[in-house]
């Protein structure tokens, strides 16, 4: 439920340009409120797990997730709904860290818990790879609000579950809290963030631009020194001179970059150029979904019989293939069936990967710490994410608007139009046909060969950095843990 929001949304964006007259950079922090609040806060409510209980603070996440759902489902306006959307991606970095950190504490035997990994790890990548599906399916019979009405009943079994059957658990020498670091831990990847997404819009030599990046940068250096001086770091750094931590984390992120970003291409390729239906854009991504999950339960015996050095990086190598893959195919000839192998690639790759380096992650820590290495092994899937979205998309924009806008030199556009068609290809497709004729299947044409041009440019971004996490794991990562020895 809670990772199925970070995607159920993105088929429903035409929807809400139509039903709350979005803008374009609305729509942005629609998506991108959740995520950076989620990413922001994973490692506060980690070392809050540890404190005051793991188990409190899952049913405390699944109260709030609960109460923003409900609260997004009935705005009226965009603003509201940005905030309630901030609101459940608060409820998100309460549940995820305690939730894995049950499982940890749990499932003490390694064979047991990579097992019991593996299971959440498909789930996680399930509901990643799904929420496109779900949102086609309830956008197709009910209204826009219906994708976080959906939560509800997800929420309240989740309540009764964990109240009946989860055993309470924390550390025995819990650290007191650090209101610093979480200030700038937040403020540091919302800056960064800002400047990734809106470069695009506001040019990437713009002064605000310059300035929130370079106040990101100065908040993370801030943040690092902080939690290296402070005799109660919300992160110890120690954590990352093991490889088995420090590398499994920077793979997993890299995973989900490409993930993530990658089906942002993908859900607007199959919408826009292709002419799907948000339905059939969702079933269409479903191959995905399921190799990705059933991927993500082999996984875990994988890494006991050849250790998890052979599984991340054929798991990213794969991944680097299916971006490979949709980047020969993205011609303005594509089709779907042309598509696939590269999606099922991605699917397969993460479903290795995320177990894999999961399991390396908690595997390096103390039961004590699992709290906070659960945070910080989602901190990990949440910024890579979160990343790969703004870095793909802010690309594609880059190269599609400056594709686009010799097209428009020279001509009386109107102000609204220009915007509209800058802003994406399903701006253009709507000009074009309100303009009609001639002139209008000139300009669809430009736009969607504008759009492939960006798409190719994207995704071949992503493939250096996806290609770089491969020669990271096989360089660095020890294939075994010492208890698996």
């Amino acid at each position: 439920m809670v990772n199925l929001d970070n995607t159920i949304l993105n088929v429903a964006l035409p929807t809400l340009v139509e039903k709350l007259q979005a803008t374009t950079d609305q729509l942005q922090w629609i998506v991108d409120a959740y995520s950076m609040v989620f990413g922001g806060l994973l490692l506060v409510a980690g070392s809050l797990a540890d404190r005051y209980g793991r188990k409190r603070l899952f049913v405390c996440g699944l109260v709030v997730f609960g109460g923003g759902s409900l609260g997004a489902t009935f705005s009226g306006s965009v603003d509201p709904l940005i905030a309630w959307r901030g609101l459940m991606g608060a409820g998100a970095a309460m549940t995820i860290p305690s939730g894995l950190s049950i499982v940890n504490d749990m499932f003490r035997d390694p064979a047991e818990r990579a097992r019991a990994i593996g299971m959440w790890a498909g789930t996680i990548g399930l509901g990643i790879a799904i929420g496109p599906v779900a949102g086609g399916l309830l956008l197709a019979h009910f209204w826009w609000g219906s994708i976080f009405l959906v939560n509800v009943p997800v929420v309240a079994a989740g309540l009764v579950g964990t109240l009946m059957l989860v055993p309470e658990s924390r550390s025995q020498h819990p650290r007191p809290a650090d209101p610093a670091g979480a200030v700038l831990s937040i403020g540091a990847l919302g800056l960064i963030l800002w400047a990734i997404i809106e470069g695009p819009t506001h040019g990437w030599s713009s002064l605000e631009v310059i300035a929130a990046l370079a106040g990101g940068v100065a908040l993370m250096v801030g943040f690092v020194a902080w939690e290296r001086h402070s005799d109660h770091p919300m992160l110890p750094l120690g954590y990352f001179r093991s490889p088995r931590f420090s590398v499994a984390m920077a793979a997993l992120g890299l995973g989900v970059f490409a993930l993530l970003g990658g089906l942002f291409l993908q859900t607007q390729l199959l919408q826009f150029f292709l002419g799907y239906s948000p339905l059939g854009a969702g079933l269409r991504i479903l191959p995905l979904a399921g190799l990705l999950a059933v991927a993500a339960l082999v996984s875990s015996r994988l890494v006991r019989r050849v250790g998890s050095k052979v599984v991340a990086a054929a798991g990213l190598l794969l991944i680097v293939g299916g971006l490979a893959e949709s980047a020969v195919v993205a011609t303005s000839t594509i089709t779907y069936l042309a598509a696939l192998p590269g999606l099922l690639l991605i699917g397969l790759g993460t479903g290795l990967l995320i177990p894999a380096a999961t399991d390396s992650v908690l595997g390096s820590l103390a039961h004590g710490d699992a709290g906070v290495g659960s945070a910080t092994n989602s901190t990990a899937i949440q910024v890579g994410g979160a990343l790969g979205v703004a870095v793909i998309g802010s690309v594609l924009s880059t190269r599609y608007q400056s594709a686009m806008n010799p097209l428009l030199i020279g001509r009386h556009v109107p102000a609204v139009a220009a915007q509209a068609i800058l802003g994406s290809l399903g701006g253009a497709l709507a000009v074009a046909r309100a303009a009609g004729g001639q002139l209008g299947a000139s300009l669809a044409e430009v736009a969607r060969n504008s759009f492939m041009m960006g798409t190719r440019t994207a995704l071949l971004a992503a493939i250096g950095v996806t290609a770089a996490g491969v020669l990271l794991v096989l360089a660095a990562l020890p294939s075994r843990s010492p208890e698996t020895r």
